[in-house]
């Protein structure tokens, strides 16, 4: 049921949303709302139907949801919608582990996606603690380094990225941060979807429908090719 929900939302044409909050599917709830660069806003939930530890995120812009996305306990991707169905494949040769990078401050991981259209990549990167801290609207994160490489089936590069991300062990959530992107042509552009708030149930602006920060600045560089680039996170996960 919660699938068709989601797809049923991402088949709904985008229409601006003044105001007003965004709804769970059934049988899921919201623990949190991220307010973050790029005109974005993230809302994360968990589903009574998923396995122990998965999350997931919609990411909405000024005209509403564009991604959803699922990760596991240790951070891998399971799925996403974007609005077409994307899935880990079976057996990823270096899984990504969010217990790795904790415990020995690296995690290096290499895995295939599959979409529900025939296409798919290869995914190749690595994630590093820099040991550095940050404190973001109270919360504490650790910064991490990260750099991958996208492959389609015939071995040619799709995507590079690179920069820096922030994670929460507690929650075992990445979250994007400063950094650049290269869409295959050799031009690496900036991104930056660094989180600025955080809002919990109970806090004003929690399930807010509406991004607030950065969407003048998006709106007046419509034009420039860096504003296009969505999601705006470095590694391609579910998450980000």
């Amino acid at each position: 049921m919660r699938k068709f929900v989601i797809l049923a939302l991402l088949a709904t044409p985008a229409t601006p949303t003044l105001a007003g909050t965004w709804t769970a599917p059934e049988g899921c709830e919201v623990f949190m709302t991220v307010q973050a660069k790029a005109c974005r806003v993230s809302h994360y939930y968990r589903c009574e139907a998923d396995n122990p530890g998965d999350q997931w995120r919609v990411d909405m812009d000024q005209e509403g949801p564009f991604f959803y996305s699922r990760i596991d306990s240790e951070g891998q991707w399971v799925e996403s919608y974007d609005p077409v169905k994307q899935v880990l494949d079976p057996a990823p040769a270096d899984p990504a582990s969010f217990s790795e990078l904790i415990a020995e401050g690296t995690d290096t991981w290499d895995f295939g996606l599959s979409k529900e259209d025939g296409t798919g990549s290869r995914a190749s990167g690595y994630d590093r603690l820099t040991g550095q801290t940050v404190v973001i609207d109270g919360i504490t994160l650790s910064q991490t380094e990260v750099d991958f490489t996208e492959y389609d089936r015939e071995g040619n590069v799709i995507r590079r990225s690179r920069g820096n991300e922030y994670l929460n062990p507690e929650w075992r959530l990445f979250f994007a941060g400063p950094g650049e992107t290269d869409l295959g042509d050799g031009q690496w552009l900036p991104i930056d979807g660094s989180p600025v708030q955080f809002i919990f149930p109970g806090e004003e602006g929690f399930l807010a429908a509406q991004p607030i920060y950065d969407c003048d600045a998006l709106t007046a560089g419509v034009e420039e090719p860096w504003a296009t680039v969505q999601p705006v996170a470095l590694r391609p996960r579910i998450e980000e």
